[in-house]
């Protein structure tokens, strides 16, 4: 059963004896949409926590301006939540709503367009004034010409009914109107059967030393839960029942906080402080928010001045025996890029995490893409290999923290994490793991010299290595008989001496390059989804398209049809089987939200003729369009492709 193929069963009676039936779905997608100033991004993410709460799988995608606060009311002021859930495993925010709820004649026309004919659309009727309809070129209502007539649209006076709520509040109608987000809220919560008291616990919370703003809000809500029970504008809600779940606690987690715990529990399984060196940027910002309330597990965050005395801070951290940190986004990376050299040179462990967004410059602050991959591979002076890793979906951020942090701890390397804003700012059910799950991070500081002078006397070599892992020994300033050189020129193997010799500079650079390469044989195989083993094409991808290419071969197995799907988490170096694996496939398909960037590497490193799709939007790719591209390809390599046996 979807969506579109409900069940309907009895429902109660309302006061005033309206029968209301109770319509059950397997999933929905809802969309909310409204200026800046209307709260959607609040809204979304309370009726995401219930629905977490509730059990249901989700997956969500906050869509917002990079303006503070754009014009009242125009297209560039349009903020929207897009929330998936559902009774089944998901693996996207959806490519379409199937409700939308628009606050504004601007939200309904940024929107409107992604809606399926016969969606469902809720509208603020009392924002849709002449002066607001002129803002966004409406030149007649469209709640009143007739255009809105191949959908289901619900006129709703959101803003009248929420100032009829709180007349008593003693709130001012300004203050009072703000409250009509929550009014939404509670309607949308009695439509969805979602659970109000945790809603109710938050606004207590949140506006704790505001009471009659808290009061004012929980009434708007509640105003709004009791509308839906009433009125005759809704004779049904909808019941999606919990999702199947393997047993154990979870909660509701986004990409960045996910992040951060994993940097938390990485200090805390090597025993180290972490120290986070960081210049606000988004999306990137929230890291830096989120690791400050963690100061109780030896967490350190500096706010620099900028982006290169961050990563300075982060890396002297390293020297100094912390984890090192440092967040940014792509135009962060390239002022850090010189420190980052620094640290290839030094062989210390930071943790470098580029939250992508969409560039160049400046570019889309708000605006997810996947185009830092090449920067993060080669954007840099000389020869600086360094490992390059990105998670899949916000709850692997937390993995993903945690494995970067394992290999520049275990490897003595700056890593490079790739995040994206898609990812950063949406959200999914996460189980939360046992601290004895985690891997064991611990390091062993360099204590006693490793070496002797020439006339005998013992000595300490900081660039003596690991015959295992090429890691050089990590020696704390201060502790005695370590004292060694630091510093941007290149060091003499062993002795770690300044050195212009030609021959050590070529070792010294081999030896680098050779230290990241070796670290294949420490991660684990290629990610290979392929059902039955016999597909002839597939499908890869790396980081955020994780989930709609997962979306996109189900569709695919659903038709009939045969595709595997690979995912490349570690970039820099690839698994040590990922050539092979491509080798197996006639096609291989590479959707990535850049112009190529890891179809070009796979090219040239496998000489394996990868097909690219691509696209630079600022949003995620659509399941559905990959499924028709992908169902192409298949039927072009193929003629009897289809055959096969639906999964």
């Amino acid at each position: 059963m979807t969506a579109l193929e409900p069940s309907t069963s009895p429902g109660s009676s309302a006061p005033g004896g309206l029968v209301k039936s109770v319509v059950e779905l397997d999933r929905v997608v809802i969309r909310l949409a409204g200026d800046s100033g209307d709260g959607m991004q609040l809204t979304g993410n309370r009726f995401t926590s219930e629905t977490a709460s509730f059990g249901n799988d989700l997956s969500t995608l906050p869509n917002f301006p990079a303006e503070i606060r754009a014009p009242t009311g125009t297209l560039p002021g349009v903020s929207s939540f897009q929330l998936h859930f559902a009774d089944h495993d998901i693996m996207t925010p959806g490519d379409a709503p199937d409700v939308l709820v628009a606050m504004n004649p601007a939200a309904l026309k940024a929107n409107l367009t992604d809606l399926p004919g016969g969606g469902l659309v809720i509208v603020d009727s009392d924002e849709f004034t002449p002066r607001n309809l002129a803002k966004v070129g409406y030149a007649t209502s469209p709640l009143e010409d007739g255009s809105l007539e191949g959908w289901q649209v619900v006129p709703v006076p959101l803003t009248s009914m929420t100032l009829e709520a709180l007349k008593d509040s003693g709130l001012g109608k300004k203050e009072a109107e703000r409250s009509k987000n929550m009014f939404t809220l509670g309607l949308l919560s009695w439509m969805y059967h979602r659970p109000t008291e945790g809603t109710v616990r938050f606004l207590e919370r949140q506006f704790r030393r505001k009471p009659d703003i808290a009061a004012a809000n929980i009434a708007a809500f509640r105003a709004g839960y009791n509308y839906g029970e009433t009125t005759e504008a809704f004779a049904v809600s909808y019941e999606i029942k919990p999702a199947p779940m393997a047993p154990g606690r979870y909660r509701n987690i986004s990409g960045n906080q996910a992040l951060s715990l994993g940097l938390v529990a990485a200090g805390q399984r090597a025993g180290l402080p972490v120290f986070l060196g960081a210049y606000p940027i988004t999306p990137a910002s929230d890291i830096l928010h989120e690791l400050s309330r963690h100061k109780s597990f030896g967490v350190r965050t500096f706010q620099a001045e900028d982006e290169i005395a961050g990563i300075g801070a982060a890396l002297g951290a390293s020297f100094g025996g912390a984890l090192g940190v440092t967040t940014t986004s792509g135009p962060g990376v390239s002022l850090k890029s010189e420190t980052i050299g620094l640290a290839v040179m030094t062989e210390l462990p930071l943790v470098i995490i580029d939250v992508q967004r969409g560039g160049p410059s400046t570019g889309l602050p708000t605006k997810t893409e996947q185009s830092d991959l090449l920067q993060a591979m080669f954007g840099r002076n000389g020869e600086a290999p360094l490992p390059v890793i990105a998670p899949r979906s916000p709850g692997d951020c937390f993995d993903a923290a945690l494995e970067a942090a394992r290999i520049a701890l275990k490897y003595r390397t700056p890593v490079m994490l790739l995040s994206d804003g898609y990812l950063a700012n949406g959200a999914e059910p996460w189980p939360i793991p046992s601290v004895d799950e985690l891997p064991d991070l611990r390091v062993d500081f360099a204590t006693e010299p490793n070496g002797a002078a020439a006339d005998g006397t013992p000595e300490f070599l900081p660039y003596l290595r690991d015959p295992e892992t090429l890691a050089r020994p990590w020696a704390v300033p201060g502790t005695a008989g370590m004292q060694h050189r630091i510093g941007g020129l290149e060091k003499a193997d062993k002795s770690g001496n300044i050195s212009y010799d030609p021959a050590n500079h070529d070792l010294m650079t081999r030896l680098r390059q050779a230290k990241v390469d070796g670290i294949a044989a420490d991660i684990p195989p290629t990610d290979v989804d392929d059902p039955d083993g016999d597909a002839r094409v597939a499908v890869i991808g790396w980081g955020s398209t994780y989930g709609p290419i997962g979306a996109a071969c189900r569709r695919i197995r659903r038709s009939g049809r045969k595709v595997a799907q690979i995912h490349v988490r570690h970039i820099s170096p690839f698994p040590a089987d990922l050539g092979d694996v491509l080798r197996r496939y006639d096609r291989v398909v590479c959707p990535e939200m850049n112009l190529g960037q890891l179809s070009l590497l796979l090219r040239a490193k496998y000489l394996v003729d990868v097909q690219s799709h691509t696209q630079v939007r600022g949003l995620p790719f659509r399941a559905a369009e990959l499924a028709a591209v992908v169902q192409d390809v298949i039927d072009s390599t193929s003629p009897t492709a289809s055959t096969g046996g639906t999964k």
